[in-house]
């Protein structure tokens, strides 16, 4: 890894835990306006000083986000498809590298989906992904995407994915949370970081998975619904925060949010 590939990779971290808190905000792509998402600009703005990186598309960047913030951002490269189409998983490459240099992306993010028609797809154009940014140094991050099957998310399903996407040349690689984590964090040699997911019942239950996920070996979390849709929104960031950065227990961490 060269420097400037360091250098990149670094700003998506806190310096002092090593870990990281991102704000994925890139439902949109295929979602379209998600509750609380539909003025990205006027959800995210009291977030940003406690993120660690945005997650986000060229669109909502552009549009969303001001260019004189100092903080680093994944720009999500992958795309076309959507929630009403026939298959999730149809997904490719639709946003250039000489684009995420132009937008000055710390990172770049793509889907694969593996066990799906479109696996070798996908796959491929994570390889393709991985040596276009090589050339420029710019991490990857493979998103191990389930589509609507919610049901696969198991150790050993996630541990195939995980493998995969380092074998094939990731940077880092985020993932869902499952039973025997430990196992799917163990047998990646790359960062692992953890999803959000859908939006859980309640805030304890968002903080006790930051919790567990990073007792068992994650680099961090990437969490979107279960941060902005809550009613608290900067106290649920905080809270994520002391989890993650701090170690604080959810019973302590919960306390910010009252």
């Amino acid at each position: 890894m060269d420097w400037g590939m360091k250098n990149r990779f670094s700003r998506l971290f806190d310096r002092e835990s090593g870990r990281a808190v991102w704000l994925a905000i890139d439902h949109g792509y295929f979602l379209g306006p998600v509750s609380k998402l539909e003025n990205p600009t006027r959800t995210i703005k009291p977030l940003l000083p406690f993120t660690d990186a945005l997650m986000l598309t060229r669109g909502v960047l552009r549009n969303c986000v001001d260019a004189g913030m100092d903080i680093p951002f994944i720009l999500r490269v992958s795309g076309g498809n959507s929630i009403v189409g026939p298959a999730l998983s149809n997904e490719d490459i639709q946003t250039s590298m000489e684009e995420a240099i132009r937008l000055n992306a710390s990172a770049v993010a793509i889907s694969i989906y593996i066990g799906t028609e479109h696996e070798h797809q996908t796959l491929l154009a994570l390889g393709k992904l991985v040596d276009e940014a090589q050339r420029y140094g710019i991490p990857v991050l493979a998103v191990t995407a389930v589509g609507k099957e919610l049901e696969k998310r198991d150790a050993r399903y996630l541990s195939l994915c995980c493998r995969i996407a380092a074998e094939l040349g990731a940077s880092v690689v985020k993932t869902y949370y499952c039973d025997n984590f430990e196992k799917v964090v163990k047998s990646c040699p790359v960062p692992v970081v953890v999803a959000g997911g859908p939006k859980l019942d309640t805030e304890l239950d968002a903080l006790k998975l930051a919790y567990d996920a990073i007792k068992d070996g994650a680099k961090g979390v990437d969490m979107g619904r279960n941060i902005w849709q809550s009613p608290k929104a900067v106290d649920m960031i905080k809270a994520i925060r002391s989890v993650v950065h701090n170690g604080v227990s959810v019973k302590e961490a919960g306390k910010l949010l009252k």
